[in-house]
């Protein structure tokens, strides 16, 4: 199917978040295994020392495997759906930024890791604040996802302006 209903896809998410309680003692989160696969490339001593002592020493584990996991399942989903666009510069972005293919992906490269700098700057990411955190109430993930989206809207109208609408 092309596209799936909000409601179906976060119930999933919901009933996928309550299993990984259940039955692995963890939540989801992705922007930490990044850090784990950079210190496992380049091994220091004193950074497996310190995450250890937090029980997050690096290691094949169960994240990474859910990492690999949310790669395989959105690269399936895309190809089994037919919905694999070949567009590599989006109206909008060729409407502000030019034709650059280039400048894109330079800028979605560049965009994707200062996200994960500010997502473990900020404790976790959306999955680890946004489902698991807030799912638990907890008040740093609802600050965070609150935090984010407001941050999110304001970058778009920034980038954009308010006439990039007549673009998409």
């Amino acid at each position: 199917m092309r596209s799936w209903s909000p409601y179906a896809v976060g119930t999933g998410i919901g009933v996928l978040s309550w299993f990984a309680f259940a039955t692995a003692d963890n939540h989801l989160a992705i922007t930490l295994q990044y850090e784990h696969i950079a210190a496992m490339a380049i091994p220091n001593a004193q950074y497996y020392a310190a995450r250890a002592a937090e029980g997050l020493e690096p290691k094949v584990g169960w994240y990474l495997m859910l990492l690999i996991g949310v790669f395989i399942g959105a690269f399936l989903s895309s190809w089994l759906s037919g919905d694999r666009g070949r567009i590599a510069v989006p109206p909008l972005w060729r409407w502000r930024f030019g034709e650059s293919r280039t400048k894109r992906f330079a800028a979605a490269f560049i965009g994707g890791g200062v996200m994960v700098l500010g997502a473990r700057i900020a404790g976790g990411c959306t999955s680890g604040h946004g489902i698991s955190g807030t799912l638990q109430l907890a008040v740093q993930s609802w600050s965070f996802i609150l935090v984010a989206f407001a941050v999110a809207i304001a970058t778009a109208f920034l980038i954009f302006g308010r006439e990039g609408r007549n673009h998409v």
